[in-house]
């Protein structure tokens, strides 16, 4: 990966290539998390659906042991976008290069504390489920508000649930028979590049769901640190250009 590439990718200056490449990388991330997570803790921890459904389901069925447990993951999804949020926020008003690098260095550090410390933080409760559940909630929660902002909310990374929809409407646009000969009614027309951009998120998404169940079921907690490496290595290149201003302002003062 060259310097530029890399800086390209999570650099304050975007383009519509990098977002896409950046969230190619990161829908396979979250797969991996995801899959992996689930090995862990026994449920995914980017489907809010699910858990929210799952809460009302316990409140009928009176257990309401459950119904807090959804409720502290759901709360740590909640956190982590509020985070990668501010963090995001504060840097674009500051004009750090690293305004969306920072996000993901601090995703890359509490993947680093699942990998080393995921069967410590398995026996510790923090919001009505154990810290490996917050964690990883959190961070997708993290991950999924950082793609949104970055791409103005059209990629997505954690949950493929509107990827699969969006195929879909393309699909259906694709098939549609446009057999009107009034000028005044629009054709229908499907956009190539954008089927062909989602089918890519959800292959890379897989992929990386794959890559995450093989590695925790044969490795464990510390198959999350080849992810955080990778998090690292993208991000490296804004961080160091704000390190280096930072040093320049320090050395003039």
């Amino acid at each position: 990966m060259s310097i530029h590439y890399a800086r390209s990718l999570t650099g304050r200056e975007r383009t519509a290539a990098a977002n896409r490449h950046l969230g190619f990388t990161l829908a396979f991330v979250a797969g991996a998390i995801n899959a992996g997570g689930f090995l862990a803790v026994q449920q995914y921890t980017s489907h809010m659906t699910g858990i929210v459904s799952a809460m009302a389901d316990n409140i009928v069925l009176g257990t309401y042991d459950l119904v807090l447990g959804g409720l502290g993951g759901l709360l740590s999804f909640v956190l982590g976008a509020a985070c990668s949020t501010v963090m995001v926020n504060y840097s674009r008003r500051r004009q750090l290069h690293s305004e969306y690098a920072l996000p993901l260095m601090l995703e890359a550090l509490l993947l680093l504390c699942f990998g080393f410390l995921g069967a410590t933080l398995a026996t510790i409760t923090g919001l009505f489920v154990p810290l490996t559940v917050m964690l990883l909630c959190f961070i997708m929660g993290l991950q999924n508000a950082l793609i949104t902002k970055l791409s103005k909310a059209e990629i997505r990374t954690t949950h493929i649930t509107g990827i699969i929809t969006d195929i879909g409407i393309e699909l259906g646009k694709m098939l549609y028979w446009n057999h009107s000969r009034n000028p005044d009614i629009g054709r229908v027309i499907s956009d190539r590049q954008r089927l062909r951009v989602l089918s890519l998120l959800t292959c890379f998404f897989f992929s990386g769901a794959v890559i995450g169940a093989l590695g925790f079921n044969y490795l464990g907690y510390i198959s999350t640190v080849p992810l955080a490496l990778l998090l690292v290595l993208l991000a490296a290149m804004p961080a160091l250009d704000d390190a280096r201003v930072l040093i320049r302002w320090l050395l003039r003062r």
